[in-house]
């Protein structure tokens, strides 16, 4: 998923283009329930039920950006700006939950953008920014209320969450990573990245916690308390993330896709497009 509505897919490594029907730009993917859907610019969703070939576009109800989108606890779940969150049971009718608790910060009003959302541990996690501060936002109500766990200072942004092995994963900008068994208390993990290189997704698999982000940046942790930094062989700012069918794959700017094995050797894929990719999941 990418820049001007970019799709493509692939059941062997031989990318195909599909028509989108929009020229919007599409953040991120998920897939649940026989449904791809993604999400983007104001407030897209588009859905595919025939493994990705053909798209509908859904009405979401909003002209916000939709940053995140995540198939948990049975139920899709989109976020993004100004505290957006939408849920739909089949990814063709969305609900929007006015999420009024998530937008306070020591009882002061703030403006939060959302940028993704993940479940484990009967919690959801919410990460984002507002008021120039990272923020990290639990939820046991699926999503009614909203607890504050997190305020990172000095205009820092977290990007993406995962929950893998028991543990939550937070990755942000300048490196930041935080970690979590419980969702309430967090520890902050040194990353190795230098600050001025951004960790912009985060995914699980094969025992390994994965990191990419800017400059090709692509670090990665058995348990998310140690990590170490990976040779991706490109400088190409690298967006998206996700494990499936025994492999890691990343994808980025100037249509770049990486894959690999175990998150330590990584392999150049031809995409067959020069547009920036944003987001990336796999079907089993």
């Amino acid at each position: 998923m990418g820049d001007s509505g970019t799709i493509l897919t692939s059941s062997d490594g031989t990318w195909t283009e599909r028509t989108s029907g929009t020229s919007e730009k599409l953040y991120e993917v998920t897939y649940g329930n026989g449904t791809f859907v993604t999400v983007g610019n104001t407030g897209t969703i588009l859905t595919s039920s025939d493994n990705g070939t053909s798209w509908d576009n859904r009405t979401s109800g909003t002209s916000k950006t939709l940053n995140g989108v995540s198939y948990v606890n049975s139920n899709f779940v989109t976020v993004g700006q100004s505290a957006t969150f939408l849920t739909s049971t089949n990814g063709t009718d969305w609900t929007e939950i006015t999420t009024y608790d998530a937008v306070y910060d020591n009882n002061t009003r703030i403006t939060v953008t959302f940028n993704d959302v993940t479940y484990g541990n009967g919690l959801f996690v919410i990460v984002g920014y507002g008021g120039n501060s990272g923020t990290i936002h639990t939820s046991s109500d699926n999503g009614t209320s909203w607890i504050l766990r997190l305020s990172v200072t000095s205009g820092q942004t977290l990007y993406d969450v995962t929950y893998g092995n028991g543990t939550f994963v937070v990755v942000g900008s300048k490196g930041l990573i935080f970690t979590s068994s419980n969702g309430t208390t967090w520890s902050y993990r040194t990353s190795g990245v230098s600050n001025t290189e951004n960790l912009l997704d985060v995914t699980y698999g094969k025992g390994t916690f994965v990191s990419v982000g800017s400059g090709g940046t692509i670090v990665t942790s058995p348990y998310g308390n140690t990590w170490t930094s990976r040779t991706s062989g490109t400088s190409n700012t690298l967006e998206g993330i996700t494990y499936g069918n025994s492999t890691f794959m990343t994808v980025g700017w100037s249509g770049t896709v990486l894959t690999s094995s175990d998150g330590i050797s990584w392999t150049s894929r031809t995409s067959g497009t020069s547009n920036r990719i944003n987001g990336v999941t796999y079907r089993e």
